[in-house]
């Protein structure tokens, strides 16, 4: 599988040029940068410290349709959007990390879905995913007995809150106890609120130095606490993670999957 990463100048980009070759199922074949970038014509491999690849940045996605199979977007929602677009029209698959989306973003993404093979997820982390799996049953089990609270904490340039991973975590906690993030989360806590209700899901979020990211979910009662907590310590663990969705793509039929598919724990 051919694969291009966009954003291959920043943070995540370079990581995921990185996985793409780490993983013997691919290989890098596009590497997009800004269109303004002075990196344009740079070796990617380079850029990523992996060494030469003899593929060089460019800068636009349709420069390089004809270069991949997968595109990989840790993005931007307005940027993902419109890459979307890109892969429907020249019918590439395509693989999202990005974080943020707004309700109608998503709704895109299933109707995207419907033409590409299109593999989304808040986490790309297997751990992580395996932690929504025994949530899942956590919660089921706990029932409405115990409190639950998710607290996220991530580096200071991230720009969206919760983070969206957090807001998955609170959707399988809702979705296990028949309730709804909408009628139940609460973001954050200020002033004379009163006692805590008993349904209510909160969310706590901490912004600081260059966490990757750290996100726990805590179920307490009056005499005990259980705390599911997953911890990132480097980029790497959600770069393979969408590198394993792009070798897993391979022959797909279009439609909306998310890591759960990947790793068969649906």
């Amino acid at each position: 599988m051919r694969i291009a990463v966009i954003g291959a100048a920043g943070r995540m980009g370079k990581v995921l040029v990185e996985a793409v070759q780490l993983n013997p199922s691919l290989s890098l074949g596009a590497a997009i940068v800004s269109e303004n970038s002075s990196l344009n014509g740079v070796d990617a491999g380079e850029l990523a410290g992996v060494g030469k690849l003899a593929v060089f940045c460019a800068n636009s996605l349709e420069k390089a349709m004809d270069d991949f199979d997968v595109l990989i977007d840790f993005t931007t929602p307005a940027l993902t959007m419109n890459n979307l677009d890109v892969c429907v029209a020249h019918n590439k698959a395509i693989v999202i990390g990005t974080t943020g989306l707004n309700d109608a973003q998503k709704d895109k993404l299933l109707q995207s879905s419907k033409s590409i093979p299109v593999v989304f997820a808040s986490n790309m982390s297997v751990g992580m995913n395996l932690c929504f799996k025994v949530l899942d049953t956590i919660a089921r089990t706990l029932g409405d007995d115990y409190d639950v609270e998710i607290i996220e904490t991530h580096h200071r340039h991230k720009v969206d809150a919760p983070s969206g991973t957090a807001v998955s975590l609170g959707e399988v906690v809702a979705n296990a106890l028949d309730r709804t993030l909408k009628e139940h989360a609460v973001y954050g806590r200020e002033g004379i609120i009163g006692p805590r209700t008993k349904k209510e899901i909160g969310f706590e979020t901490i912004r600081a130095g260059d966490v990757v990211g750290d996100h726990t979910v805590l179920f307490a009662n009056e005499g005990e606490r259980i705390e599911l907590t997953h911890k990132a310590s480097s980029r790497m663990t959600f770069a393979k993670g969408a590198a394993r969705a792009s070798a897993w793509l391979a022959g797909k039929d279009a439609g909306l999957y998310d890591m759960q598919d990947v790793l068969g724990l649906k």
